[in-house]
Formats: structure tokens, sequence, C-alpha cells
């Protein structure tokens, strides 16, 4: 294909003509399945070519090649013809039903899958077990078809630059409506897998993978170290993640599958449906990359897999819990969390945080600026560093902020790894420092930390620009503020409190 650059968009201009697709979102899911048929089937060719014997889970009849490749004889599918065989055998097939004759009779038997199917042929059936087609014009469809299966997978040098449009497709889930809770900005997985530094014979967990950021992260990141086949296997085997709605699973196993990983240990499953003592050491992982979703609410279900006083209803605290129980003794983790998390002081959150520190080496936490996930949310987040140990002596705490020039970040003025820079460089070379009497880099002790009941909103950001934010989001910036004065109110009159018992009882 000689114009990659331009591919979604000549995708996106047939598809607007298209009456069945209704939006962003729809889009970007049509696209996704199609694009995950092609990507499996270069890697089958791949397959069939290492071992004769290697026979598709995927009937003859729905394997793309046998279907969607246009030898341009005239013989392709197209129009009606190409629309009743999608809806009708392609997807019953692939989800795992029989086609039968008038008879009875199965003429194209539905893709199986039981506990003994490898995993690179189970993710088929797990692809499309709950995928949509929306297209209504059989027409429009062989066009998008024919776009796509221009790509050259079998080429080293476009399959590389694919994996960096696919990137561009990822993206666009930030602004096609609630899809954009399973994008974290390329810039801030790939910092956060820089400082944690990925090893050989690792493996990374993300337990809400979405479409994969952190695990590519990881795995760039960790071929710089491959030297060896022994190393390349262990490379292969090294990722691990749960997701928990079917379209960004589809699209994280298609982003796999990209990155050459042949058995892409990628599950569609609810990370918070086990309960976490439950959790051995055969559950447990080297390094935990996350992102966990922030400002849901889990049902009284969910929570009655926590221990009762980490039960929190947030979804973040629930994760946070997680974590915890499934990192290795001398694992790493390098978490995103919102600030919600750092000052909250209700009972679930402090219990959270005492066991974090009393259990897990927090060394570090860094507040990242506002506005690093617009145009998705604009609550400010932070990463929280930590190993499996010791329990926390110190925590550092740095600001990062704002680059200059920067007002705020945005779909055109997104987060480069670049901005990253002054805290790579801090990393190495811990200082305390002070701007205009405000912390920007400080340490503090546990005993500090736990003073203040866990509160660890520190070293946060003195100037706040008055932006105009949409109701909601202005509802949820008030509640949070509220809930940071009122954990500072709380801490203050409990000290205060302590220091009049002890008068009085010295009286």
């Amino acid at each position: 294909m000689s114009n990659l650059s331009g591919f979604v968009k000549r995708l996106r201009d047939i598809m607007r003509n298209d009456a069945g697709i209704n939006g962003d979102a729809q889009r970007i899911e049509q696209i996704a399945w199609m694009l995950f048929l092609k990507v499996y089937d270069a890697k089958e060719q791949d397959w069939e070519w290492d071992d004769e014997e290697y026979v598709s889970i995927i009937p003859e009849e729905c394997r793309w090649q046998n279907w969607a490749v246009d030898d341009h004889t005239g013989t392709a599918l197209t129009g009606d013809k190409l629309l009743n065989f999608v809806n009708n055998t392609l997807f019953p097939v692939l989800k795992g039903n029989d086609i039968k004759d008038a008879t009875g009779k199965i003429i194209i038997p539905g893709v199986k899958v039981d506990s003994s199917t490898p995993i690179k042929k189970a993710i088929v059936q797990t692809t499309f077990a709950d995928a949509n087609q929306y297209m209504k014009d059989g027409v429009l469809l062989r066009q998008v078809i024919n776009v796509i299966d221009d790509l050259d997978l079998g080429d080293y040098e476009e399959s590389h630059a694919f994996g960096e449009i696919y990137e561009t497709i990822l993206k666009e889930l930030q602004s096609a409506g609630s899809s954009g809770e399973f994008y974290t900005p390329r810039a801030v997985t790939d910092f956060m897998a820089k400082m944690i530094n990925p090893q050989i014979g690792e493996q990374v967990a993300d337990f809400a993978c979405g479409t994969g950021g952190f695990l590519t992260s990881w795995l760039k990141e960790l071929a710089k170290k491959v030297k060896t086949t022994e190393d390349q296997e262990a490379y292969d085997n090294s990722i691990y993640g749960i997701e928990k709605k079917q379209f960004p699973c589809m699209l994280c196993i298609t982003n796999m599958l990209l990155h050459g990983i042949d058995v892409p240990k990628i599950y569609h499953d609810n990370s918070l449906l086990k309960d976490v003592l439950d959790y051995t050491e055969d559950d447990q992982f080297d390094v935990i990359l996350m992102n966990p979703p922030y400002g849901g609410n889990e049902k009284t279900e969910v929570k009655n897999h926590f221990p009762a006083d980490m039960a929190s209803s947030e979804t973040a605290d629930l994760f946070m819990s997680v974590i915890m129980y499934r990192l290795k003794k001398n694992g790493r983790a390098a978490v995103i969390l919102p600030d919600g998390f750092l000052f909250g002081t209700d009972n679930a959150k402090v219990a959270i945080k005492k066991k974090l520190l009393s259990e897990f080496n927090l060394h570090t936490v860094i507040r990242m600026p506002h506005s690093v996930f617009a145009p998705y949310t604009s609550i400010t987040t932070n990463i929280l560093f930590f190993d499996h140990t010791k329990p926390t002596e110190e925590t550092w705490f740095y600001r990062l902020d704002m680059p200059e020039g920067y007002k705020n970040f945005s779909k055109t003025k997104a987060m480069e790894l670049k901005h990253f820079e002054p805290a790579i460089e801090w990393w190495n070379n811990r200082e305390e420092i002070n701007v205009d009497g405000f912390d920007k880099a400080k340490k503090y002790t546990a005993e500090e930390i736990i003073v203040r009941n866990y509160n660890i909103d520190l070293c946060g950001y003195p100037h706040e620009e008055e932006e105009i934010l949409p109701p909601k989001e202005l509802i949820q910036q008030y509640q949070e503020k509220r809930a940071s004065l009122n954990a500072d109110i709380d801490r203050i009159l409990a000290q205060i409190t302590e220091i009049l018992e002890i008068d009085l009882e010295e009286e």
C-alpha cells in the first residue's frame, strides 16, 4: 500500500456514505473486526509456513483469503451477496454457531472453543463474541475491505509502519464517545515503561488493559534487551492482559498480533469478579502497569470480593487492592490514579493506603499536570511507583509542570514523551525543589504521611488557570475539591482533638 498515511481517512470517507454507520464509535468498531481478520490471516499464513500440520480454527469458507480478497477477476463478493455472506454466514460462524441447510445438516461448522483450544486459536471466538457488523451497503463494504486488504502485512517495513497507523486508530477512541476510556496517551505509557525498566524473563500484567497501550510500551522497552533466541521466547511470553469490554479487547488482541506476539494472553473478563484473598503466587506478576478505570461505582456483589475494610465502591480503589494482591514479592508496579485517591480519607481509601505503605515500598509519586487525558476528562491524575520489597520508609513527590508555552494539552497539542524529560532527569538525581514558596519535589517519611491520616495530596499545583468546563465535569471537580478540603479539615480537627485530650490527661 503506497499511502499508509491516508489509510484512516480513506476508510472514513467511504463509511460516511453508509446509512448503517452512526458516528465515530461504530465506524471504528466496524474497522476493528475487519482489521483483526486481515491481521489474523497474515499470522495464519506464517503459522502454516512454520508448521505443515497447522489447521485453522476458522472454516475455509470464512477465512479472509477466501472471501475478502479481490483478485480483480470480477468474481469477488460485493453488494447484497457480500452483505448476506457477512451477516448470515461469517458472523454466526465466528460467534460459534453452525450454518445448516434446509434439512438441518451442518454445512459450515461454527468456531468451537474449549479448555484445550490453544490461545492463538481461541482468540477468534473471543474477538467476535460481541462484535457487530453495522454497514448496510454491500458495495461500500467491498470498498472498505479492499482498502484494508491492500495492506501488505507480509512486508516487514509496511507491517511496522502499519503498527504506527494502528496507533492513529486507537487515538481516535479518545473522541469516539464513551470509548475514550480505552486509550491512555502513549507519552504516559512510554514514560511509565521506561521508569519501570523491563528485564528479560519478567512478565507484565494490566488488569484493565483497554487497547494494550501499556503492553506495547513494555514490549518496546523490552525489545532493546533481546539478544538471543531464548530472550526472544521470553519476550514473546512477557505480557498478560484482562479487559472487561469486548471492543477494546478486540483492539488489544489485534495490537499484540501486530507487535509480533503470536500467542497474546489477552482475556475478555472482569478483574474485579474474583475474591482477592483466593489469589496465590501462581496468579502474581513481576510487573504491573495500569491505568485503572476511575470515576465509576461498583455494585455490592463486586465489593464482596474484597476484605470488608477495603471494599470501596470506587473502581480505582478496588483495582489498587487487586494490584497489591497480584504483585509478586520483589515485583514492581506503576499505576495511574486520580487526585481523589491521594487525598481521600474515607475508611476504605485509608485502609488501602495503609496496606500500600505497610507492605509495599511506595517510593515515588509523580503529580501530572491537568488535561493530560483531554478531551476525555480534565481530572488531574498521578503515577504511583511502588515495589513489593519492604514497607515504605520514605516517599518522594514530584510535580511535573505544564511545558512552557502550554496552557492545556489537547487533541492537537497532546502530551509527548519529551515533556517528561524534567521528571526523568530528576528521577536519577533526586533533590528537593521549592518554587515560589511551593514544593515541587519533596521527600516525606512514612511517619509524616501516617500523621496526615494517609493524605498524600502533596507537592500539588499552586497556580490553576480558570477554565470553563461542561456542567458534569464542573460538578465532579467541585466534589473533588470539597472532598479534599473536608479531608484537610478532618485531619486538623483530629490533631486538635488529640492535643486537647493530651492536655486534659496531663491536668
